[in-house]
């Protein structure tokens, strides 16, 4: 795990290089969610409204909306998926986005349509990711912290 002003950025997850991670799952699936420098950008996240499972999303469309108090925003899906799953954790309650982004607070669970492979295409990972995200925290002069209750 890379960890550069406060913010965690794991180097297996592939980045769209803004805010959105996503983990390709063994069986195919993927699982999104947003990053920490995200999470910190937005400040406390007061609702998340998830696609429900069976949901088709077309690439650039949003499988999610966070609000927070200073920002609202969707999370973007750049290949064409269907939601399998949605974190009902945080459905009832966002706040828990900013508490840990990576592990319990993914966001949705997708079958990409044409497969994972497919999916990944345009995404990024490894050394090229960390430079990028990087630059996207050096942008927006971000250091990370992360929130509790």
């Amino acid at each position: 795990m890379t960890t550069y002003r406060g913010c965690e950025l794991p180097e297996e997850l592939y980045y769209d290089l803004d805010y959105v991670w996503l983990r390709a799952e063994a069986d195919g699936t993927a699982t999104v969610g947003i990053t920490d420098p995200a999470q910190t950008f937005a400040g406390r996240i007061l609702r998340a409204r998830i696609k429900k499972p069976g949901t088709l999303i077309q690439p650039g469309r949003h499988v999610a909306t966070l609000e927070s108090g200073k920002w609202a925003g969707g999370v973007p899906i750049p290949f064409a998926a269907q939601v399998i799953e949605r974190n009902e954790a945080v459905v009832d309650d966002g706040h828990l986005l900013n508490i840990d982004p990576y592990r319990d607070a993914w966001v949705a669970r997708l079958q990409p349509q044409d497969g994972i492979e497919a999916a990944l295409t345009g995404l990024h990972t490894g050394p090229e990711a960390m430079a990028a995200l990087r630059a996207w925290i050096e942008r927006y002069d971000i250091q990370c912290l992360r929130c509790s209750d």
